[in-house]
């Protein structure tokens, strides 16, 4: 069976976790890294030197980067990952742009507001946070206006890794610019019951 290390509070462990739902695919997860520890042993820095989640064992296939992974297994979907070049090379794009762009635009945000004590937390990092991810929401939601989904009418691999973003920055507590296609677009993500792992958690 599939293994999939990691805990589900992380963005990257979010991603796979609800590709497999997606997909159907049967899988263990292992709570591994934050306070669950396990990331820095031996053991697992045989299987990734970074001793970063998530990572998956496939039938003795080691792999690690959670985009990757996810790419590894939509690959056996021609819903989620398409073999035409450029439908796929549009998916890629949007992931690339989640892990380059958007999710480090907010991480200052949600490490100080979720994952720092109030006392402690810096609110001008905040701020320059939040002022960085909102201009990449405007991005998101102005390419969803005249769009169902990421790429087009069907749902993909980029709605997964992207909508696992979307779930962090629409759960934060903080003041956020009214983004409707965006805003449309996550609810109708939230409705699959493949989301559930991700889009009906509170964030931690």
């Amino acid at each position: 069976m599939l293994k999939v290390w990691g805990r589900v509070s992380s963005i990257n462990v979010q991603k796979v976790v609800w590709c497999c739902d997606e997909m159907g695919l049967a899988y263990e997860r292992i709570d591994c890294g934050g306070k669950f520890g396990m990331n820095d042993t031996p053991e697992f820095l045989a299987m990734n030197p970074n001793g970063l989640i998530p990572v998956i064992d496939d039938g003795g296939f080691i792999l690690y980067e959670s985009n990757a992974i996810v790419r590894y297994l939509a690959s056996r979907s021609q819903a989620l990952f398409p073999q035409e070049p450029r439908r796929r090379a549009d998916i890629d794009r949007w992931m690339e742009w989640q892990s380059t762009g958007f999710t480090p635009a907010m991480w200052a945000a949600f490490m100080m507001l979720v994952r720092t004590p109030e006392p402690q937390r810096d609110m001008a990092a905040v701020e320059s946070s939040r002022a960085k991810s909102e201009k990449h929401a405007a991005i998101l939601d102005r390419h969803l206006a005249g769009r169902r989904y990421l790429t087009g009418d069907a749902f993909t691999a980029a709605d997964i890794v992207v909508g696992c973003a979307a779930h962090r920055w629409l759960n934060l507590p903080l003041a956020r610019d009214p983004r409707p296609h965006l805003e449309r677009w996550y609810a109708e993500l939230k409705a699959r019951p493949a989301s559930r792992q991700v889009t009906h958690q509170a964030l931690t």
